[in-house]
Formats: C-alpha cells, sequence, structure tokens
C-alpha cells in the first residue's frame, strides 16, 4: 500500500468497510502494525449514536478527506456513546496513510481519494452472535435496528462492488489468522 500513490493530497487512504461484525476493527489492527501503525480512524468514534449511520459519512468527507485531500491537518471529535455528545478532539495531521475501518467508511462520497476499498463479510448470525457476545443480549435491539441502516446503504452504494479486495470475516479455510487472509470470490 505504500508503495501506491497517494489518491488524498499526500495521503493513502484505506477504507475498510462491512456490515458490523464482520472483523473489520480486528483486520484493520492486524493491517496496522506492518503498515508503520498509520492513524487508525474508526467509524464508531463519528457515528452520533444508534442512529447516526448517514450522519457519519458527511463527517468523514468533512473532518477527514476534504483536509487531508487538500494537504492540510485532518482532525475530528470523537462521539461518546455513553454521553450521548461528541468529546475529545483527535489530532490526525498529514499522514502518509491513514486506514478508516466501520460502516461507511467506503462510501462514495469519499471514493474519489480512496487509494483502496476493502469489503469484509461474514453471515449475518455469526456477526450478530459476535455483537451481542461483545455487547450484551440489551443490545440486540440497537443491533436490529443498525442493520436496517447498513442494509439501505450497502444497497444505496454498492460498496461491496466497489472494493478492490474482498475479504472472508469468518473463514471455513485453515489458515494463519495472524499473517494470512482469506479472500471472498
Amino acid at each position: 500500500m505504500l508503495a501506491t500513490p497517494p489518491t488524498c493530497g499526500a495521503t493513502r487512504l484505506v477504507c475498510i468497510d462491512g456490515p458490523s461484525g464482520s472483523g473489520k476493527s480486528s483486520l484493520a489492527r492486524r493491517l496496522a502494525g506492518p503498515l508503520g501503525d498509520p492513524p487508525l480512524v474508526q467509524m464508531d468514534d463519528l457515528y452520533p449514536g444508534w442512529d447516526g449511520l448517514d450522519e457519519a459519512v458527511p463527517l468523514l468527507r468533512d473532518l477527514i478527506v476534504a483536509p487531508l485531500a487538500a494537504g492540510m491537518p485532518a482532525r475530528y471529535r470523537r462521539y461518546d456513546w455513553a454521553v450521548g455528545a461528541y468529546a475529545e478532539e483527535h489530532d490526525l495531521g498529514v499522514p502518509p496513510l491513514v486506514l478508516v475501518e466501520g460502516v461507511a467508511s467506503g462510501a462514495r462520497a469519499v471514493a474519489c481519494h480512496t487509494t483502496l476499498l476493502i469489503w469484509v463479510e461474514a453471515p449475518q448470525e455469526e456477526r450478530f452472535r459476535r455483537g451481542i457476545e461483545r455487547d450484551g443480549e440489551s443490545y440486540r435491539p440497537h443491533w436490529e435496528r443498525w442493520a436496517r441502516q447498513e442494509q439501505a446503504h450497502f444497497a444505496a452504494e454498492a460498496t461491496r462492488s466497489r472494493a478492490g479486495l474482498r475479504v472472508d470475516g469468518a473463514p471455513a479455510v485453515p489458515h494463519d489468522v495472524e499473517t494470512e487472509l482469506v479472500l471472498l470470490p
């Protein structure tokens, strides 16, 4: 990725998108080390709550992608889900590479500045199992509400079909989870 020319000003923008619970965060963390630990923006820090998927796309575009494309430092405020308001500011500067992971990170609104769009997917049953295991059964209604937003978003955006790399987030194929990815056809 670092050999690829920048597409967002002097920055290479790698977006890791796919449905919740598919393995995007895990993949982003796995990629960060070998890539020199670039800034990692999690879309969870941009969504203004459980009904804010679509509202996060303009924030990604305006606060992170547009400044970087103009050669300016990018910064954003993290949304504090417990408080229900935006909290501290995160300054990204103008790094050579930024990883953005989360639902809607690969939106068309930022596509022209994206160096690589990675799509991660897993079966819905497995994704919900992971989410409920992490968040607790009381979050199931939120997960279901969020899933409806995801479905509408991905249908409108055709994100999967635009991805340069498609990763199986729940592969049945034996592989080294630390060093190998299982790609989807």
